[in-house]
């Protein structure tokens, strides 16, 4: 591949996206997480310690999901244009939900009655339950393959051919593992009674996302072999799937010696490590055609011009430290244990 100055500005664009990608599934992930168990609280109390605890955050973190979305659309417009087109339901539902979690944060402390607050909880539970099983179900659906035809079309047919076997057991995963993440995000900053029933949960959501995983993951080898042709051609890569157990067995390691904050540190990991593997399978697709191989779309036939994307580069160089900076200089701002108070939710 003939490239600008001897750059490969496509994959490097490649790994800025996944980077972004990352970023978003770890910030967003734990809001999604600590929503997810929201429900099980029963306590007003309870509810409102857990919304103040991602209050100051949960709106900034999806700023990593508009931004990725930027990049993925200015880098690779046709990837973009047919991953839309084959998953225009789910992304559809995922933009609706995720207005929902928001109003259903924001209005939740308007009015006093326990109709109204209720009505909320549920809206905010089920919306933050909905939202990582959707992006599981993308997950899988890319992972799997797309029938893409001739001008990278989607061919597709059926309303919900989406909802295969394997993407639902990657939602399923996907959405485990955000409840881990975000329970233990949520021992992090409660305390008291909060924090002993949240200590029972994470131990449920540890078994429910290691089972659910250990589940894909062999449905993946058995069923799914290119998935793995990577690995085989080059062993020397098995060290990324390796790292993803060691990564996942610290988590409830550390957690049963309450060190939460590597907890947090090893499941944020984790998360990393699992996009990584992703990339690994895919590389240098980005989609792949179920019809024909010749339709796969790669980083080089989806991609901007050399010259645009390195320009782009350039702004992601200058803009990505900023955003990386805000997020820290928040975290910061708002760390510690909740309190209630007038100006909480």
């Amino acid at each position: 591949m003939e490239t600008l100055a001897g750059i490969d500005y496509p994959t490097l664009w490649f790994l800025v996206v996944g980077g972004l990608f990352s970023g978003y599934a770890i910030l967003d992930g734990f809001d999604f997480g600590a929503g997810a168990w929201h429900l099980f609280f029963k306590k007003e109390k309870s509810r409102r310690l857990a919304l103040n605890a991602i209050g100051p955050v949960w709106d900034g973190n999806e700023v990593w999901l508009v931004i990725g979305g930027g990049a993925l659309f200015a880098g690779f417009p046709v990837m973009y244009a047919t991953l839309l087109s084959g998953m225009y339901i789910p992304f559809m539902l995922f933009l609706m939900f995720i207005i929902f979690r928001a109003v259903s944060i924001e209005f939740r402390g308007k009015e006093e009655m326990a109709w109204w607050r209720k009505m909320w909880d549920i809206s905010y539970s089920v919306s933050s339950f909905i939202l990582p099983f959707l992006l599981g179900i993308v997950l899988g659906n890319v992972l799997l393959g797309l029938p893409i035809g001739e001008n990278f079309e989607y061919e597709g047919a059926g309303f919900f051919t989406f909802l295969n076997p394997f993407a639902l057991m990657v939602g399923i995963s996907t959405l485990a593992l955000m409840m881990s993440h975000g329970a233990i995000y949520l021992l992090l900053k409660t305390e008291g009674r909060m924090y002993a029933k949240l200590t029972v949960l994470l131990k449920k959501g540890m078994i429910f996302f290691m089972v659910s995983f250990g589940i894909t993951s062999l449905y993946t080898l058995i069923f799914i072999p290119h998935l793995s042709d990577t690995f085989r051609n080059q062993p020397v890569l098995f060290i990324v799937p390796l790292l993803v157990f060691l990564s996942i067995a610290n988590v409830p390691r550390l957690s049963s010696k309450k060190k939460y904050g590597q907890a947090f540190f090893f499941s944020s990991l984790t998360i990393s490590l699992l996009l990584v593997l992703v990339a690994i399978e895919l590389y240098p697709n980005l989609l792949v055609s179920t019809l024909d191989p010749k339709y796969n779309i790669t980083v080089y036939n989806a991609a901007a011009s050399d010259k645009s994307l390195g320009i782009m580069l350039t702004f992601a160089a200058i803009g990505t430290p900023l955003v990386i900076g805000y997020t820290t200089f928040v975290y910061l701002t708002f760390r510690g244990k909740v309190k209630i108070d007038e100006m909480s939710y």
